[in-house]
This record gives C-alpha cells, sequence and structure tokens, in this order.
C-alpha cells in the first residue's frame, strides 16, 4: 500500500509496471536489456472529489488516456529496479499534487501610500523626459 495523503492509499497490485527497451544511446546495453519502465495506473479505481481528479487530469496531461489511465515511461536510468523506483515515484509525486487543494486568491486593494508612491515615480519620469529636450529653431 502506498499513502499518498491522508485521505488516499493505493494498493500497489493496481500499479501495473512492463519492462521495454530504452531509447538513445547505449551501445550494446540498450539493444540487449528491456531496462526502462512503464508504469500504468487506472485512475477510475481512485476515490477521490471530483475537483481533485479533475487537478489529477490537468497535471497528467498528456500522460493521462481518455480512458483515465495513467501512463508514465521511466528510463533515466540503467537498471530495472531503479526506473521502476523513479516510475513510482512520478506518479506518487502527481498525485500528492493532485490532492492539494490551491487556496483561493483574496482581491485586494493598492494602500494610499502605494498608490503616492507610485504617482511620484511616475512624476519624476515625466520631468527627467521633458528636461531632455532640445530647441528645434532655424
Amino acid at each position: 500500500m502506498l499513502r499518498i495523503s491522508r485521505d488516499l492509499v493505493i494498493d500497489e497490485d493496481d500499479i501495473a509496471i512492463v519492462f521495454v527497451r530504452a531509447s538513445g544511446p547505449g551501445g550494446q546495453n540498450v539493444n540487449k536489456l528491456s531496462t526502462a519502465a512503464q508504469l500504468r495506473f487506472d485512475t477510475r479505481k481512485l476515490t477521490i472529489p471530483e475537483d481533485a481528479a479533475i487537478r489529477l487530469a490537468r497535471i497528467a496531461g498528456q500522460r493521462m488516456t481518455k480512458d483515465g489511465v495513467i501512463v508514465i515511461h521511466a528510463q533515466r536510468f540503467r537498471t530495472q529496479e531503479r526506473n521502476r523506483q523513479d516510475a513510482i515515484d512520478r506518479l506518487v509525486e502527481i498525485l500528492t499534487e493532485a490532492m492539494i487543494r490551491p487556496k483561493p486568491r483574496r482581491a485586494t486593494k493598492p494602500t494610499f501610500g502605494s498608490k503616492q508612491r507610485r504617482l511620484e515615480g511616475k512624476k519624476h519620469r515625466s520631468d527627467i523626459k521633458s528636461k531632455r529636450g532640445g530647441s528645434f529653431d532655424d
């Protein structure tokens, strides 16, 4: 069992990991061994609030299929075990971020002092620019 947050725990049996050949440079090793981990996790098995599900879909982006399956391809490391752990860590990171409810923004008004400082700065800049001009009398 993986504990994502206080309210969310997922079973490791729900995570399917297969190993495929990694792409990129690596010589003969990359042609012989299947070290890249491909993790698949069906989010329909989760019981999370609606707002968290929407955030999860936005955070997962293209990694989530139309059926709600998150696919993570991990090939950073040379061993299966490290790539497997990397894929699981990335899944946990996505789910953890989705469970955090963002704080609502409170609209505020600028203070009187900040308005005064802004206007003083504009007046100062205006004075500098007005003194730049020379006379163009012919």
